[in-house]
């Protein structure tokens, strides 16, 4: 009987494993196409399971919500990585920029999750972001094709405005927004002609900004 028990649990085990999968799947569906306002009712209904199977799997819309967004963050991250090896600063600048707004304009749920962040979130976000945009800015300053009085915290700013814009103009056009990033991706270029009139903001500066922000 001993021998035999492991091998009654696997198929209870692999069954919850695809529950989950499928779960989280349906999630990242549902929050793409209707935003975070969704019930946990029409995940489960989009995942084919009984509500009582989501909450074995995850027991409020907070864990769901965290359990997508740390695996919406590892796919951004890992593009941001390979964007971040392009050999040419001012190009790798233009694609961070256009593949975060991108990602979030076409994902209602990563957009919200991105700009209503909470402490641990923020945390995250930071620690994989704000190395690389350092490294970026410094780069394409250097070389003399990014305007030398901008900071990495303004390529932040600069998504979330853009980002901002296509949700707004999402039922006009969904691929609007890309305008308004052209205009703005030109005012990076060097060598800028107006002096900017403030300085920038700190990363924590930015922090509290993006924490405080009413999308």
């Amino acid at each position: 009987m001993t021998s035999d028990t492991p091998t009654e649990h696997r198929p209870l085990r692999a069954d919850a494993e695809r529950n989950r999968v499928r779960l989280l799947t349906a999630a990242r569906e549902v929050f793409a196409a209707h935003g975070l306002a969704v019930s946990l009712d029409d995940v489960a209904r989009h995942a084919g399971v009984g509500v009582g199977t989501l909450y074995r799997r995850f027991p409020n819309k907070d864990a769901l919500v965290d359990a997508v967004f740390d695996h919406a963050l590892d796919e951004l991250f890992a593009a941001v990585a390979d964007i971040a090896a392009d050999p040419d600063p001012w190009r790798a600048i233009t694609r961070l920029v256009e593949e975060l707004v991108r990602r979030q304009s076409a994902d209602r749920g990563l957009y919200e999750i991105c700009t209503k962040v909470g402490l641990g979130r923020m945390e995250r976000i930071t620690a994989q972001y704000v190395p690389i945009v350092d490294t970026l800015v410094a780069r394409a300053r250097a070389e003399g094709t990014l305007r030398p009085d901008v900071a990495p915290s303004d390529i932040a700013v600069l998504v979330i405005m853009v980002t901002a814009t296509a949700e707004a103009t999402r039922a006009a056009d969904p691929d609007h927004w890309r305008r308004y990033l052209t205009l703005l991706l030109d005012g990076l270029r060097a060598p800028g002609t107006t002096p900017l009139p403030v300085a920038a903001l700190t990363h924590e500066e930015l922090e509290v900004a993006i924490r405080d922000a009413r999308f």
